[in-house]
């Protein structure tokens, strides 16, 4: 929990205010849960902010929620792409990869349980400057902000799944594919992707998980043969 809220503050997720007349403020609460290796032993224990969501009226705090996922048959492709050409598949995981999308509605939300706060801010509200894990717009906010940055460093979206970005240059393909915030890169230009790598390390806290063993229920083995 503490590091959570060390990862919202360095973010700037919110500024205390007073609540303005006729502001509803959205309700939070916080989420924990375990996050477990391949073969089922325990990763770490997460705990994870989140706004209550349903609490949110349309029209005043969202409009457009709509966000695009990866389709199964798209990561199905770039596998088979992988296996044959034999390409690298490495994964990474963007930390915290809602609270990097601004929001162009005002949110205002209740202080999350347990902060401390002084005497005289117990009585204020979290005036939103960034998304929060369910809001009904994260998801929307998260992708518009990743697909900027992505065009902005030269890729091209891909007509048949918007999830999927491309980049030819010299005679090679550099193929990058998110589902949410889990990124799954391949191709055959490795100063590409380390240089790719490296721009979205700056853009984004990023961590890289190493070559792909497990996406979406699929386990994922490469071998030379």
């Amino acid at each position: 929990m503490n590091e959570e809220m060390k990862s919202l503050q360095k973010n700037e997720t919110w500024e205390l205010v007073e609540c303005p007349p006729g502001k509803k403020p959205v309700r939070c609460r916080w989420i924990y849960t375990m996050k477990y290796k391949v073969y089922a032993s325990i990763e770490r224990f997460k705990a994870r902010l989140v706004a209550k969501g349903y609490t949110q009226t349309y029209g005043i705090d969202y409009t457009e929620t709509f966000a695009p996922v990866a389709k199964i048959n798209t990561i199905r492709v770039l596998l088979s792409l992988a296996a044959n050409l034999d390409w690298p598949l490495q994964l990474f995981d963007m930390k915290n990869s809602f609270l990097h999308s601004e929001l162009s509605k005002e949110v205002y939300m209740d202080l999350p349980p347990g902060c401390m706060v002084s005497k005289k801010q117990c009585q204020k509200v979290c005036k939103l400057k960034k998304s929060l894990y369910v809001l009904k717009q994260s998801p929307r906010a998260w992708f518009g902000r990743f697909t900027k940055s992505m065009r902005d460093f030269g890729y091209r979206q891909s007509n048949s799944d918007h999830t999927l970005f491309l980049k030819k240059q010299h005679g090679k393909i550099t193929t990058l594919i998110v589902y949410v915030d889990d990124m799954v890169v391949t191709g055959n230009d490795p100063e590409e992707r380390k240089a790719l790598q490296n721009y979205l390390s700056r853009e984004f806290e990023m961590k890289y998980l190493g070559p792909l063993k497990y996406f979406l229920g699929i386990e994922v083995s490469q071998s030379s043969e």
